[in-house]
């Protein structure tokens, strides 16, 4: 179909694949919303749930730590849980990229959106 045009069979070609990268890219963002990631501190007792977009959609803790004593204490723990929450949705957002682009025929290291 696009032969003697040169190049531009090729670009043809790159459009599609872009256009494709495109749709995945943005069910991917979809997805993002959808999957939750849970960080902790404290063994457990400050719990921070967060989507894969890294916003924070929870916060459980435990009443054990209520102390006015510790406030410090409990305060580090929540900011402790939702670092960790925040990591683990970039983690994961970087893992979904990785599926649409290994997917796409492309470097697994290849970082995007650009």
């Amino acid at each position: 179909m696009f032969k003697g045009l040169g190049n531009l069979g090729d670009m043809a070609g790159m459009m599609k694949k872009a256009k494709e990268m495109q749709a995945k890219m943005a069910e991917m963002q979809d997805a993002l919303d959808t999957i939750t990631v849970t960080g902790e501190s404290g063994a457990g007792l400050v719990r921070a749930t967060a989507t894969a977009k890294g916003e924070l959609t929870a916060l459980d803790i435990d009443p054990s730590i209520f102390n006015p004593d510790e406030k410090e204490v409990v305060e580090d723990l929540i900011l402790a849980a939702i670092k960790d929450a925040q990591a683990k949705a970039s983690e994961r957002s970087q893992q979904e990229m990785q599926k649409v682009t290994e997917g796409m025929g492309l470097p697994a290291d290849m970082k995007l959106p650009f």
